[in-house]
């Protein structure tokens, strides 16, 4: 008795397990972002600089180290209202990353589509902060995202031609 070829099953299909890794590092950023989020909403109310004085003395960092200096000068000025747009943003950026990550973990074709969008359209943002105020992080940041953006577009436009090939032989 011959045996049929095994269908082809979504964690079979050419880059899942890279898909998957894209998919998981997505649901990283979102569950990082909802801690960010929390920890911004935990701020209001409060006086963050006394929160950064208090945080620079438990990591033991000097009290007049320029760089505790320069950030408590600079929260100075930072508003709840601000404090509370942040939080926000952040809880809508985890959300983009949740539903991305879940679908390219799920191995979902508008995943695929939905990441490609989102990661091409920050590339200029991410571009801006390079220019301005460049870092090996950020560069490495970007080159990450660029990667991402251009593999997940050109197996998107692989995955359309191939279901145009096999749509044309059935007729």
């Amino acid at each position: 008795m011959i045996d049929s070829p095994p269908s082809r099953v979504p964690s079979r299909r050419p880059g899942a397990v890279l898909l998957r890794l894209i998919g998981g590092i997505k649901i990283l950023k979102g569950v990082a972002l909802i801690a960010a989020a929390i920890s911004v909403f935990h701020l209001i109310h409060k006086d963050i600089a006394d929160v950064i004085l208090t945080w620079s003395h438990r990591l033991h960092i000097a009290p007049g180290y320029f760089l505790v200096e320069r950030l408590v000068k600079r929260v100075q000025s930072v508003t709840e209202r601000q404090l509370v747009v942040l939080a926000v943003v952040l809880l809508i950026y985890s959300a983009m990353f949740l539903i991305e990550g879940t679908g390219l973990l799920l191995m979902k074709h508008w995943a695929e589509w939905m990441t490609v969008i989102t990661t091409s359209g920050l590339i200029p943002f991410e571009l801006y902060e390079m220019i301005h105020r460049p870092s090996r992080f950020k560069a490495i940041t970007m080159l990450v995202n660029v990667a991402i953006a251009v593999y997940l577009a050109e197996r998107v436009r692989r995955e359309a031609a191939e279901r145009r090939r096999r749509t044309a032989q059935a007729h």
